[in-house]
């Protein structure tokens, strides 16, 4: 996407109104999300919405609404406890090998179900001092349990190639420092911003680079979306796809097959689908627990197991990532009939897609 196209990125709630993706009626209450809650939304994504169908799934994710305002118990500003977990500015460190480096506080377009949208958008500390910069590196380079660094924020590729290529570079040269991760939602958003200047900043030597891309309905992954992949692909930078669960987008069957499949197309292995977070705010695009085991349990039986991702929740507070998917085992005694047979053994109960039982080992 050019300069002029991003200056053409929807901000305002008039806009939104102008470009008839919400009703003149709705702006009073648009306004006052907007105050609280960053907006934009692409010229990429404004293609992809089905104006006549007030329930495009495309526009649920962007489009602001009055339901925004309504925070529900248990909701919070820092739902899965970055915060207790950040040892220095921009670093994030809950697991042993791997941190969370937070480089941007903006994105191409921004989520009405962030779980950093309290932190993110313009009006917010854009980007890192170059003196924590430096004091983030300090952090990674200090700790040789950290061989995994995620690239994250906001949206990393929304640094110049030029930046970026800077930063990797200071990375790859720490020596425990293996696999470098670059979440983003950028090959979406904004397609032709992954230029060929783009993938050669993420290449490095020293270290591996890896794309979580994250898109929720395969209608984003659309003509120019698939291209810009293609070209992180082709250039030998392997792709793994997020998602999260989403009420009114992905909810159903029909629509988890054809993303998890289009991600496939892609050449991008699904990863994780995300039970949505307690972000202030989103109680009306989350679904329940039981709803996404009885997603995944459809999707196992339905699609190739190319197509699984694991369904997984941030336990609130920061106690880390937690798979939830359905569990297909339970255990029994099986108590042997006669006394000189052998020591009682565990047989399981192993429930398959279609929801029948089988014993393991089966009975003779």
């Amino acid at each position: 996407m050019t300069k002029t196209n991003l200056a053409r990125t929807l901000r305002e709630p008039a806009e939104l109104v102008a470009a008839d993706l919400a009703p003149a009626t709705a702006l009073p209450a648009l306004e006052r999300v907007a105050a609280r809650y960053a907006v934009a939304i692409t010229p990429a994504l404004v293609e992809l919405i089905d104006k006549s169908d007030p329930d495009d799934p495309i526009a649920r994710q962007f489009v602001p609404t009055a339901a925004e305002l309504e925070m529900q118990p248990g909701e919070s500003a820092d739902p899965i406890g970055d915060h207790p977990h950040s040892p220095v500015s921009g670093i994030v460190h809950r697991y042993p090998d791997r941190v969370l480096f937070k480089l941007v506080h903006v994105c191409a377009v921004y989520c009405r179900f962030c779980f950093r949208r309290e932190m993110v958008g313009p009006g917010r500390e854009n980007s890192l001092s170059d003196s924590a910069y430096r004091a983030a590196i300090d952090y990674i380079r200090a700790h040789s349990e950290i061989w995994e660094v995620i690239l994250t924020g906001g949206d990393p590729l929304m640094l110049s190639p030029r930046r970026l290529s800077e930063i990797m570079a200071d990375l790859a040269g720490i020596d425990h420092v293996r696999i470098i991760r670059l979440h983003t939602r950028v090959p979406v958003a904004d397609p032709a911003r992954i230029s060929d200047d783009m993938v050669a900043a993420l290449k490095v030597e020293g270290a591996t680079t890896w794309v979580a891309l994250h898109a929720n309905h395969a209608r984003e992954l659309a003509g120019p979306a698939r291209a810009a992949c293609a070209r992180l692909v082709d250039a030998g930078i392997p792709m793994v796809s997020q998602s999260v669960l989403l009420r009114g987008v992905n909810d159903n069957i029909t629509a988890l097959s054809d993303l998890m499949r289009a991600f496939v197309e892609c050449r991008i292995k699904p990863y994780y689908l995300h039970h949505g977070d307690l972000a202030p705010g989103t109680a009306h695009l989350r679904t329940t627990l039981a709803q996404g085991q009885e997603l995944m349990r459809q999707l196992r039986g339905r699609v190739s197991g190319l197509c699984q991702p694991d369904y997984v929740i941030d336990i609130p507070g920061g106690a880390g990532k937690s798979p939830v998917g359905p569990n297909y085992v339970l255990a029994e005694q099986n108590t042997a009939a006669d006394a000189r047979d052998a020591a009682p053994e565990t047989r399981y109960r192993i429930v398959d897609y279609c929801g029948d039982v089988h014993l393991y080992p089966p009975e003779t």
